[in-house]
């Protein structure tokens, strides 16, 4: 059975999206979200300047994906998934929640491009991704793959049954990290 959870609430609160019976083959995870999804479900996102961190357990095969938009929240409210400092915390709580121990938690990440170039006042793709390894390494999570930075949006889907990150980007090979 596929159990779904999304971060529609605030706090402690799982929402649950779909008791599904069948296999979801892929559940889009948008900007500011943090979904949870056991196997054989996947998550998938895509990404310009934004950062999508993959956490997954690998004895349970659950794992959550957030579409990180912004580094910091600097007190602001809204989707727990939008910020960096707010998005990993409040996903290893949803995995938690499912019943995954964080010290077992590994981390792929992806995203992160420069979209305006590789220069200049607008690289928020740079700020996002130090500000999700300084989120990661605050909760004690060792990042086991990395796919950042560049010029180009990338596809990513995340399968928690094998913990692989699939990684699309325009005029490169897929990448599986």
């Amino acid at each position: 059975m596929v159990q779904l959870r999304d971060n529609h609430r605030l706090g402690n609160n799982i929402m649950a999206v779909s008791p599904a019976t069948q296999p979801v083959a892929d559940v889009p995870v948008g900007m500011g979200q943090a979904m949870v999804v056991e196997a054989p479900g996947r998550l998938r996102a895509i990404l310009g300047s934004c950062v999508a961190v993959a956490l997954h357990h690998p004895g349970l095969h659950v794992g959550g994906l957030a579409h990180v938009v912004l580094p910091k929240s600097n007190g602001q409210s809204g989707l727990p998934g939008k910020f960096a400092d707010t998005a990993v915390p409040h996903l290893v709580a949803l995995l938690k929640a499912a019943g995954a121990a964080p010290p077992r938690l590994v981390a792929k990440i992806s995203g992160g491009a420069n979209m305006f170039g590789n220069t200049g006042p607008l690289q928020i793709g740079d700020k996002n991704i130090q500000a999700v390894l300084e989120a990661l390494a605050a909760c004690g999570i060792r990042v086991t793959a990395q796919d950042v930075g560049g010029t180009s949006g990338r596809r990513v889907i995340f399968s928690p049954a094998s913990g692989e990150l699939a990684v699309e980007s325009v005029g490169q090979a897929p990448k599986h990290l």
